[in-house]
């Protein structure tokens, strides 16, 4: 209902996969996710979220409970989690009762395997004081939930956001990754680390 952009990484020889931010709501994007594991032969391993906003959670606890994993966050976004409902009310959503709890928390730093492949975690706090970026050094990606996108920057008018703490940390740890990197943002294109170097006017 927010046109987010949920992933799914996985190893392709060891079937090992990630789901990263489920932010399903209608019957048709369920089973859009389930079919694409089933067909692919995919285990899935991971549940991670980039932040805690409800357009990124708000199917966290079907993901664990089909799949039987984890939520995986920062610890800062818990508070989030745990008030979904109020922040389905202030988009002008009713009847949404839901509340997600981390269970693993990640940090600056940790290493999320994926079979034979790896997840770096960036804290990249501004758009939420939890968001984590999501890097791929080998195949040359990041995940970067709602910290940038193409030609823009996430919100920070939202509860726990903080814009110049954002563009603070975008520059020091986003912009300092390759410029052939691809950004893989939480909702509209994909870009390149380059591009937004240059072209992005919320990072000049």
């Amino acid at each position: 209902m927010f046109g987010i952009n949920t992933y799914v990484v996985y190893d392709p020889e060891m079937k090992e996969a990630a789901v990263i931010d489920p932010g399903m709501s209608r019957k048709e994007e369920f089973e859009a996710i389930e079919k694409f594991i089933d067909r692919e032969g995919l285990t899935v391993t991971h549940l991670i979220n980039t932040h805690l906003h409800i357009d990124h959670a708000i199917a966290d606890n079907w993901v664990k409970e089909k799949y039987g994993v984890p939520v995986e966050a920062h610890s800062d976004d818990a508070p989030l989690g745990l008030y979904l409902a109020r922040q389905a009310e202030m988009f002008g959503l009713r009847g949404i009762d839901v509340a997600v709890e981390i269970d693993k928390e990640l940090k600056e730093g940790d290493i999320v395997k994926i079979g034979a492949g790896e997840l770096k975690v960036l804290h990249v706090p501004g758009h939420s004081p939890g968001s984590i970026c999501l890097y791929d050094r080998k195949d040359d990606f990041v995940i970067v939930g709602d910290t940038l996108f193409k030609g823009s920057i996430g919100r920070t008018d939202l509860m726990g956001g903080n814009h110049r703490q954002l563009v603070d940390a975008i520059k020091n740890k986003l912009l300092t990754l390759p410029r052939e990197t691809m950004v893989l943002s939480g909702h509209g294109e994909k870009s390149t680390i380059g591009q937004e170097w240059d072209t992005n006017p919320y990072l000049v």
